[in-house]
């Protein structure tokens, strides 16, 4: 197991693929509930696809990492992009080209770090991601938070996160639905985004509309590509893998020509 001290408090896990040397790193950003496991096989068939080398990450909290021990602000996406993806980068992949693939909470976090307009960035894709809270994600977390009271949920996420299953789950659904986190809200950091962009979601997508695309693509300085998947829920590389990778590989691999 591959773990990557921060400081004297934290660890975290990663886990790398193989690519060619010329070639940008692929940085993989998982969900709120994620960690690196929960992209299966995804990343490795879009380094394979690209030959670009790849790396993914369990933030603090999640997965195999050190488990959470201050309560979340309605900075925490802010700090996982200006502090621990920073650190994780100088220290496992410093100086090499990147392109950050980024699920839900995973995609904020790219475009947070996007607008800080980092040299070695060369695109961005969201997949699902958030600049802004709406009322369909207050009613899918109402639904998972009924889903993880019945135990189906909490079974799943202890697969891979085993006892910071609770506290992780509970950290994300009264994060989200505290009123102090209401006027969440990152559209004024996409003018500073230059990078190009693809900005994938599902129609169907249980968290988000489209809305969260338009905005995304609107307010974004660089060319943006949006795509709206049908009758596709919240992640779309787990539901239609195939096509998902067809899209994201043409993007990365016009972008590391």
């Amino acid at each position: 197991m591959s773990l990557l001290v921060l400081n004297a408090q934290h660890q975290i896990f990663y886990d790398r693929y193989e690519g060619e040397a010329e070639r940008p790193c692929l940085i993989f950003l998982h969900e709120g509930l994620g960690c690196a496991a929960q992209w299966k096989e995804f990343p490795f068939l879009l380094c394979q696809r690209t030959g670009c080398p790849g790396l993914v990450y369990d933030r603090i909290g999640h997965g195999k990492s050190s488990p959470l021990i201050h309560p979340r602000t309605n900075q925490y996406l802010h700090q996982a992009a200006v502090d621990e993806l920073p650190k994780v980068v100088e220290a496992l992949i410093p100086g090499q080209r990147i392109i950050l693939v980024g699920h839900s909470d995973g995609g904020s976090i790219s475009l947070i770090f996007g607008a800080a307009k980092r040299p070695l960035l060369l695109g961005i894709i969201t997949v699902s991601a958030h600049v802004f809270v709406e009322q369909v994600s207050l009613d899918g977390i109402a639904q998972a938070r009924e889903a993880f009271a019945q135990g189906k949920l909490k079974k799943g996420l202890a697969r891979y996160h085993g006892d910071k299953t609770e506290p992780l789950f509970k950290a994300w659904a009264e994060t989200w639905t505290s009123p102090w986190f209401a006027t969440w809200n990152i559209e004024d950091l996409l003018p500073s985004i230059e990078v190009p962009l693809l900005v994938l979601q599902g129609r169907a997508d249980q968290y988000g509309t489209p809305a969260q695309v338009d905005a995304i693509v609107d307010g974004s300085s660089g060319p943006a590509t949006p795509l709206l998947l049908e009758e596709c829920g919240h992640a779309p590389h787990l539901e239609f893998p195939e096509l998902t990778l067809d899209l994201m590989s043409c993007f990365v691999n016009r972008l590391a020509r």
